[in-house]
């Protein structure tokens, strides 16, 4: 019996090590593909968390006495119009304001080579083509004809009707989906479905509570850089607001553009843009960013900036951005099944 066990174990381990010699020595193979299935999906995935993201809205529209159908259209053309007129409104000033972010550059470039005496003409001149040549591109989009640009343009047009479509058709039939989930889970087991359960509020809190922050920084630094009289004043709002997924670094990112471009115009403008950027982000930190995500997706700054670059070192942008999420939910596992864990690292302690 003791040798029936034994051989047991032994085959048990063997294949074991068999499954991850294979894994491993064909994980480029398998990463591939991975890959391959994440960018046909990425328009899918990308709709559904939109639709997800937007459901509260359609509920709260429900609640008001709305039918469903109807609060779903409401939702999508409002979310139409919006981006729409935000496009028709700062397309030509931020053209305008690129056009004289490039002079500023040149200027600041010029500055610091005078003052320190230092010859920075070649990289000036790298700096400045990038630029033009953004800027040239974004004047030209329309009117240009290389195949490659088309293609690309038509690839991303296809892809972002398609997230379109799928957010449309997810938002619909969110309560569905949900509905179906909910059964599976129950069917499987009552403790799976609240470990779901909870991911789905953490994850609902941190998309909801990030939504509302992003156009809170939008309109905040917007209207801050606006009344010091920063001449990139829309520029800075926007990358303030989307530079919030990425925490800390994306508004040091901002803060230092600001400064940098202030140091052209005036030494007033230089003070005044500090002063911003020196208090605001602690408003927005201390006060205005517990009050939107909750207790519940409060997360140590340290912590934080460990995560986001452990993120970026192993998948570059696209782990920068989705870090914090992949944290939230392992803490949530790990409290979740903490007890588990404990009960766990006893039996195995006794039988040791």
């Amino acid at each position: 019996m003791f040798a029936n066990k034994l051989n047991y174990r032994i085959i048990n381990i063997t294949a074991l090590l068999l499954l991850l010699y294979i894994g491993t020595t064909s994980i480029g193979v398998w990463w591939g593909i991975l890959t391959k299935i994440l960018s046909i999906m990425a328009p899918f995935i990308v709709g559904f968390v939109f639709a997800y993201a937007f459901l509260p809205m359609v509920k709260w529209l429900q609640k008001k006495g709305f039918r469903k159908f109807l609060a779903v259209t409401i939702v999508v053309l409002s979310l139409v119009l919006i981006a729409g007129g935000l496009l028709a409104i700062t397309l030509p000033m931020i053209y305008d304001q690129l056009s004289l972010l490039v002079k500023m550059i040149s200027e600041v470039l010029e500055n610091v080579g005078q003052k320190f005496d230092v010859n920075l003409g070649s990289f000036e001149i790298k700096i400045t083509d990038y630029l033009n040549d953004a800027l040239k591109s974004i004047g030209t989009f329309a009117s240009s004809t290389t195949f490659e640009l088309i293609s690309k343009s038509i690839d991303f047009f296809t892809r972002f009707i398609v997230g379109f479509v799928g957010f449309v058709y997810f938002l619909a039939d969110m309560d569905k989906i949900r509905r179906a989930t909910k059964e599976l889970l129950l069917s499987m087991n009552r403790r799976c479905y609240d470990y779901f359960r909870c991911l789905d509020i953490e994850i609902g809190n941190y998309l909801k509570g990030l939504g509302i922050f992003m156009v809170i920084q939008l309109l905040e630094y917007s209207f801050l850089f606006f009344i010091v009289g920063h001449p990139n004043w829309l520029i800075l709002g926007i990358l303030a607001s989307v530079t919030t997924i990425i925490p800390y670094f994306g508004g040091l990112i901002t803060n230092i553009i600001a400064i940098i471009m202030a140091s052209v115009v005036s030494p007033t403008l230089v003070f005044l843009t500090v002063v911003i950027c020196l208090i605001f982000p602690q408003v927005d930190g201390y006060l205005i960013s517990p009050k939107v995500y909750g207790k519940t997706n409060n997360v140590n700054p340290l912590i934080t900036i460990m995560v986001v670059s452990i993120g970026g070192t192993v998948a570059g942008m696209v782990g920068i951005v989705v870090a914090l999420p992949c944290y939230l939910l392992i803490r949530t596992t790990y409290h979740f099944f903490k007890n588990d864990l404990k009960k766990g690292v006893h039996i195995v302690k006794k039988s040791i």
